[in-house]
């Protein structure tokens, strides 16, 4: 992976129905349960605590995207997805580094994620970021069945 960040990459979070369907697109194209549009869009409703970051390329107006929740002081991943084409360009670090920071200037104190145990990419991906396993959840996943690892990471906010 790529310690660079692709040359003209912007992360931004999203407000409203614009992007969503090719959000959708990219999430049903990379698992094999994915959020839909309507889901995502009920998730931008909710913007009190629900956020969805989005990273643009040249030429790629949604490369990759996180829907997350921030409540409280705690940041909770729900999915995230880089389209196969840009993968292993430093991208979903990019997009983590940049929702943890932001999260964290707003307070977060621990961020929780859950991947399936046979991920070793995302795995390998978020031990680079700090995260540990915190827990197991059994049959979590299914399409096909599957134990998650609940991820962890204690953060310093700006305060801290």
């Amino acid at each position: 992976m790529s310690n660079l960040e692709p040359a003209g990459m912007v992360i931004e979070r999203i407000s409203e129905a614009a992007d969503l369907d090719a959000v959708a697109a990219l999430e049903s194209a990379t698992f094999t349960n994915p959020w839909t549009r309507e889901m995502l869009e009920r998730e931008l409703r909710q913007s009190d605590v629900a956020r969805v970051y989005v990273v643009r390329l040249p030429g790629c107006p949604v490369a990759a995207f996180c829907a997350c929740w921030l409540v409280h002081d705690e940041l909770h991943i729900n999915t995230i997805a880089v389209n196969a084409h840009v993968r292993r360009l430093g991208i979903a670090t990019a997009l983590m580094k940049h929702l943890l920071a932001d999260a964290a200037r707003l307070g977060a104190r621990r961020t929780y994620l859950e991947v399936r145990r046979s991920n070793l990419p995302a795995q390998r991906l978020y031990e680079s970021l700090g995260f540990g396993v915190a827990a197991v959840r059994r049959n979590y996943y299914s399409q096909p069945e599957e134990d998650a690892l609940v991820l962890s990471l204690a953060m310093l906010n700006a305060e801290g």
